[in-house]
């Protein structure tokens, strides 16, 4: 602020030595403009997942941490081990059991078949052979299967990676007892992200698959147009907002889930009446203009903005009328204007 007053007070001086020139004007008027309707969103990951301990055990190795790239299939936790592994050799020793068993059961069927046919032992003996057979069977099949689960628990206690993508979060600490369904790690692929915006029930209706839509990412800084928009079929009963997905065009770098994201759908064209950016004067909390008469008579009207029109043009929502005149140069209107409010 003090700033600007010094280059008016110093350029009006300069003005009163070379004598008053014209200011240059530009007229308020409606322009051509795309119809734009802006929603906040949020940026969210198309595949993110929580890998959870599926048994329990104490972690005895952390392989990345947050920020870190990971591929599929690599070790990112390990769980004492020692537990399932005592299991798993119980279940083997116990199938180890069933094996024999089952020759013996075997044995003792042929056995006793044989003495049947010769006419030396009862239907009962025979019966109770089988019996003996089939049990065996089924209890080293039961052996089996037992060996099987030990082992895919045992499996369990080394955590591996579902997909390529990077840890967003890591959810335990070494040496800490995890039991199952802990959350261990998360993880999301940062090549497949969206963005969501809930979006009010009387503009989404103008919302198709045809919309152009600009999403503005870091601040403005970023700028992409949305590769696919879905518009889900079901609205907030207490918003009444509808969400809409936007699909973002491959890898934006800087961009990860939980961020601010500014949507701008393009619904059609429009009338806006609009002014050159460079007659917009901002000071502190303060927006307006120079007005400038016929007759050259300077004033300043504080006036409320509305969205960019291209890049050097701005739209005015309120303090202007079609047909009036802003000076293209601020400091110079300013300069007019001290040297009116001198000679009164």
């Amino acid at each position: 602020m003090k700033i600007h007053n010094f280059l008016v007070s110093a350029l009006w001086c300069a003005a009163q030595a070379a004598g008053a020139e014209p200011l240059a004007t530009a007229p308020v008027e409606y322009r051509q403009a795309d119809d734009i309707y802006s929603a906040d969103g949020t940026v969210e990951a198309v595949k993110q997942t929580t890998v959870a301990a599926q048994i329990s055990g104490r972690v005895v190795e952390i392989r990345f941490d947050a920020g870190d790239r990971v591929k599929k299939g690599e070790v990112i936790v390990r769980i004492d081990e020692r537990e399932a592994s005592d299991a798993l050799a119980g279940s083997r020793a116990q199938l180890a059991q069933a094996q024999a068993t089952l020759v013996n059961a075997r044995a003792v069927y042929e056995r006793t078949r044989g003495l049947f046919d010769q006419k030396f032992v009862s239907q009962a003996a025979l019966d109770k052979a089988l019996a003996d057979y089939r049990a065996a069977q089924a209890q080293l099949e039961g052996a089996a299967a037992a060996v099987s689960q030990a082992g895919t628990v045992k499996s369990f206690a080394t955590v591996t990676a579902p997909y390529s993508g990077v840890v967003a979060a890591r959810h335990v600490e070494l040496g800490e007892t995890v039991q199952p369904g802990k959350p261990l790690m998360t993880g999301f692929v940062p090549e497949d992200l969206r963005v969501v915006a809930d979006v009010p029930q009387q503009r989404v209706a103008r919302i198709g698959k045809d919309t152009t839509a600009v999403i503005e990412l870091g601040n403005a800084r970023e700028r992409v147009t949305a590769s696919s928009i879905t518009v889900l079929p079901a609205a907030d009963a207490r918003t009444h907002t509808t969400r809409v997905r936007l699909g973002l065009p491959g890898y934006v770098p800087g961009t990860y889930p939980g961020m601010y994201a500014r949507v701008l759908f393009i619904l059609g064209q429009a009338r806006r009446l609009a002014i050159p950016a460079a007659a917009v004067v901002r000071r502190t909390e303060l927006t307006g203009a120079y007005l400038v008469s016929e007759q050259g008579e300077v004033r300043f009207r504080q006036i409320r903005l509305g969205e960019a029109i291209g890049e050097d043009v701005v739209e005015v929502l309120a303090g202007l009328r079609p047909g009036e005149k802003v000076a293209l140069d601020p400091v110079k209107a300013a300069i007019a204007l001290k040297s009116q409010a001198d000679k009164r």
